[in-house]
């Protein structure tokens, strides 16, 4: 919401800065996005009258002026815009004038004739482009030698709202005001709102056919307008500085309405409508022109203003083409309504575009306003465009009903651990419009029909708060005895993983839920996906259940942009549909790793990073846990070069190297490996025990076995420590040979045996017959050892 300060003094008596009413209405809730100056610095432009009009003698282009600036004399200008004339009244920089840009005026000859000044346009003074080739003209009543800036009141302050969703009822001056109001204690005038005589015969029958979607639609005949007047200057300034640009005078009112009192308004050519109006839902199929332009097909989801012949605009919206007004326009019908917001949520985003309609619609617009908006509008189309207004028509549908809450003082003190009296809680009730009623345990409230938000005590608590001042509420009021909850022994701390993976050269990345489909089925093979039902775009139309399509965009961004060596992480949610039916979501873990193993430098060879590089990664993410990599195939990942990681029995995740089709179709110059891993299996992990060391000595044995290369090494592993006791302390692998001496197909394994005993030294005799057992299991599994 963008509005002026002078329009907001004009219905609150505020005299506040500039700088404390944005610091007030951030406070409150009303957070200020911006504040800036109707128009940027400059000094020493004043209004002048051209007197007379020359063409320059050695120039076809440029005249030479006389004008009257109020200094007591005619200053001589020599001027090229080509719409300067005797009569008119224009802003005019003299000498000494500074314009913005720190652009300083000075007497000056242009083409031998002496210049003492400029005739300025907007473009000149930084004000909003006024649609003419050459100077600003002024109005003829404008007096001549005041400063510009005081006449345009250009030292006015715009601000712009952050309004949040549950405050439509400040979607206009009046609804502003009457929080300025509160806030400071100063008058709130409401705008006069006037009857207007009832001189035309003409009525516009309505008839509400959804009465659900709409409670209330007003209309009013106005014959004989002058759709060719003029908007006074000082609804376009209103209008400007609240980021409307001006069209013609009946569309102009219809917006100066909006943004006075807050309640959407239309405008249609009376003559351009066949019988009565209905306010219906639209028909399958059917279509509608509007106004910016755009054929949209409707669907029966959304509520249409129609006559007979068919839908004449989207109901609050956008109106069609078709019933527009124009400069022949001579009779008009003005159009008040109130439509549920939730008919009217979800349109702009559906239809592809919105309007500050449709933007307060949604949100809910008072439902007590649209007679009085229909009373504004006419006072201001006879006063500018002429005309004689008939009888309003009104039709009803449902309209909600006012809610009554209740608020107990003790509450408001227990809540806000200040004590306001009540004498002062009702004053802020009342102020804000909220008519409370004494009870005995505090006020009873009834909800304004502008205030949709209010519903429970807690609002009336969080309303009276930010009334009152969070400011002013003490600091040490707010403290209170929490008791931090322990850690349990087997749950690892969350910030101990993210300073893991960042030690490790990892950078945290966060990536959208939504995500293409495509990813889905390229990273995960899953053809079900769970589909949004309104999505923000098509590449966003599904719930990711894997991260690694996030990780590779976020790979291709960083290629795009030269970076070579990149390493990544994310923690968050996947999503994806239980054995039930019902949706489930998981947190993961998921990394990739891309480009050379280590950063360039002299002491060591670049290479690329490899699987046991990022196994190593996952094997320190998970070392308070017992896990094993089993070879597997995984839709993303290198046939070969993909492992799931299993602890316990259960697959926690898989690690591996992205696979080679997917390299080429996301156009990646090398493979870059990853892991995913679910993240309760991270921070899980097993009790700290303690375990005595040994006092003896350890053995060491070295196997060598001779074994098929199909067979993996967890396999020979999982063969000797089947066959091992408790002497056996650690057993793995330390080397792999092929070549010269052995088998085609067929590789040798160095496996090392560390065994040692709590009580007693080990002799041979106790180690041998051992050794043979595991070299007979070994035999057994498919290995032989190697002489």
């Amino acid at each position: 919401m963008q509005f002026s300060y002078s329009w907001l003094k004009t219905q609150a008596d505020t005299e506040l800065s500039a700088d404390k009413l944005e610091h007030l209405l951030t406070m409150s809730g009303l957070e200020v996005e911006e504040a800036e100056t109707a128009a940027p610095a400059f000094a020493g432009v004043v209004i002048a009258e051209v007197k007379s009009v020359e063409k320059h003698p050695d120039a076809d282009r440029l005249n030479v002026t006389r004008v009257d600036a109020g200094t007591g004399g005619l200053v001589q200008i020599v001027c090229g815009a080509p719409n300067v004339k005797a009569g008119i009244k224009v802003p005019c920089s003299l000498p000494g004038a500074v314009l913005p840009g720190n652009f300083k005026i000075k007497p000056t000859k242009m083409r031998g004739v002496v210049s003492d000044g400029m005739l300025c346009s907007t473009d000149e003074l930084g004000l909003p482009d006024d649609g003419v080739n050459g100077l600003h003209i002024l109005p003829q009543d404008a007096p001549v030698g005041v400063n510009i800036r005081e006449y345009l009141d250009l030292d006015d302050t715009v601000f712009t709202l952050k309004i949040t969703p549950n405050r439509a009822d400040c979607l206009s001056i009046k609804g502003i005001a009457r929080e300025v109001s509160a806030l400071t204690g100063c008058a709130f005038r409401q705008p006069e709102i006037h009857t207007a005589p009832i001189t035309g015969s003409r009525k516009q029958p309505v008839q509400i056919d959804a009465p659900a979607d709409c409670g209330r639609f007003i209309s009013r005949v106005i014959e004989n307008v002058n759709a060719r007047a003029t908007t006074p200057d000082w609804m376009k300034q209103r209008l400007e500085r609240s980021g409307i640009r001006s069209i013609s005078a009946l569309v102009d009112i219809g917006n100066y309405v909006m943004l006075e009192i807050g309640q959407p308004m239309h405008v249609f050519d009376a003559d351009k409508l066949s019988g009565s109006l209905h306010i219906r839902r639209a028909r399958e199929g059917e279509t509608l022109e509007c106004l910016n332009e755009k054929t949209v097909s409707l669907s029966e989801n959304t509520l249409v203003v129609a006559d007979e012949k068919g839908a004449l605009s989207l109901a609050g919206l956008m109106g069609g083409a078709a019933s527009a007004v124009s400069d022949g326009t001579q009779n008009i019908v003005l159009e008040a309504a109130w439509f549920a917001p939730e008919i009217i949520a979800g349109k702009s985003r559906q239809y592809g575009f919105g309007s500050d309609s449709s933007f307060r619609f949604e949100r809910g617009v008072d439902y007590r306003l649209q007679a009085d908006a229909i009373e504004r509008a006419t006072e201001l189309v006879l006063q500018i465009c002429g005309g004689a207004a008939g009888e309003m028509v009104e039709a009803l549908g449902e309209l909600p009903e006012a809610k009554q809450v209740g608020l107990r003082l003790s509450r408001l003190k227990t809540v806000l651990g200040v004590d306001i009296p009540a004498e002062q809680a009702e004053i802020i009730l009342q102020h804000l419009g909220l008519q409370p009623e004494k009870t005995a345990e505090g006020f009873r409230v009834t909800a304004p029909s502008f205030r949709f938000d209010i519903e429970i005590e807690a609002d009336l608590i969080e309303e009276i708060g930010r009334v009152y001042g969070y400011e002013n509420i003490p600091d040490d009021y707010t403290s209170g005895r929490l008791k931090m909850l322990e850690l349990p022994e087997t749950r690892r701390p969350r910030f101990a993983v993210y300073n893991e993976m960042a030690a490790r050269g990892y950078r945290e990345v966060v990536s959208y839920a939504f995500v293409d489909e495509q990813w889905e089925q390229d990273f995960a093979a899953n053809a079900d996906p769970i589909r949004l039902q309104n999505p923000l775009a098509a590449q966003y139309a599904v719930m990711r259940s894997t991260l690694i399509g996030g990780l590779v965009e976020i790979l291709q961004n960083n290629l795009n942009r030269k970076q070579n060596r990149v390493r990544v992480f994310e923690i968050a949610r996947v999503f994806g549909k239980g054995s039930d039916g019902l949706f489930v979501q998981n947190e993961h873990i998921g990394g990739l790793w891309y480009g050379a193993a280590m950063p360039e430098q002299w002491g060591e060879k670049t290479r690329n990073v490899d699987f046991y590089d990022i196994k190593a990664d996952v094997e320190n993410l998970l070392k308070n846990k017992a896990v094993e990599f089993v070879k597997t195939e995984h839709p993303a990942l290198h046939p070969g070069r993909a492992a799931n990681i299993v602890s316990d029995g259960l697959v926690i995740g898989f690690v591996g190297e992205l696979h080679p089709k997917w390299l080429q179709k996301y156009d990646l110059p090398q493979a870059p490996l990853v892991f995913e891993i679910d993240m309760a299996a991270v921070l899980e992990c097993g009790k700290t025990r303690y375990r005595t060391v040994s006092k003896f000595q350890p053995v060491r044995r070295d196997l060598a076995f001779v074994m098929p290369e199909a067979m993996s090494h967890n396999e020979l592993s999982a063969a000797l420590k089947g066959a091992a006791n408790k002497l056996v302390q650690e057993i793995s692998v330390f080397d792999v040979y092929r070549g010269t001496g052995l088998p085609e197909g067929m590789k040798s394994v160095a496996v090392k045996v560390i065994l040692q005993d709590m009580e007693n030294t080990l002799t041979d005799e106790a180690v041998e017959p051992l050794i043979g057992k595991l070299v007979g299991a070994a035999t057994a599994a498919g290995a032989r050892l190697r002489s």
